[in-house]
């Protein structure tokens, strides 16, 4: 969707895809086989600013990893569905069930197992490493890369479109948010 044609206001779900997307896409596993993940302490400042903007974010990543579970616990994130295979389908029937219009939703994603889910949002963003059909198909490609802020870059878009940005930033940290 072209970005001209989206009511910013409506938006009031963010879809996060993890691998790639809040994390640089690397599988870490120390000497006793546990997965380790990098999330950036950005993202995370992003995830609180869109909920302070009245965005409630959804984690939706196709692997499971108890670092997510950890890392969503961390950032009070009540939708967190790991191990979907099935993105598109998944999120429908999250619409379905909660009444969620595609003109309320965003996605963030990096690779191809999200161009059928992200059809599904009004708009939509993927970090600036990922795939080219991705990129092709996304309302915009942000200049940061997975795992190095690329979420809260995203977030900060949505909120300035919605014109409460400085607000949410001021809500959050107080006098050291201003910009002025």
């Amino acid at each position: 969707m072209r970005a001209d044609f989206i009511d910013w206001d409506k938006i009031r779900y963010l879809i996060l895809d993890v691998d790639g997307t809040m994390t640089d896409g690397g599988v870490y596993l120390d000497s006793q086989g546990n997965e380790t993940k990098k999330f950036s302490i950005k993202d995370g400042a992003g995830i609180l600013l869109a909920r302070q903007g009245g965005i409630q974010p959804v984690i939706l990543t196709g692997r499971e990893s108890l670092c997510v579970t950890q890392r969503a616990q961390e950032l009070q994130i009540p939708y967190v569905f790991q191990n979907v295979k099935k993105k598109k389908e998944f999120l429908r029937e999250f619409f379905r069930e909660r009444q969620v219009s595609r003109e309320e939703a965003a996605y963030i994603g990096d690779d191809l197992n999200d161009l059928g889910a992200m059809s599904l949002t009004a708009v939509t963003a993927c970090p600036r490493d990922a795939v080219k059909e991705v990129q092709d198909s996304c309302t915009c490609v942000l200049n940061s890369r997975g795992g190095e802020g690329a979420v809260r870059e995203f977030a900060e878009l949505l909120l300035k479109k919605k014109g409460n940005l400085e607000e949410c930033k001021e809500a959050l940290w107080g006098q050291e948010a201003r910009t002025e």
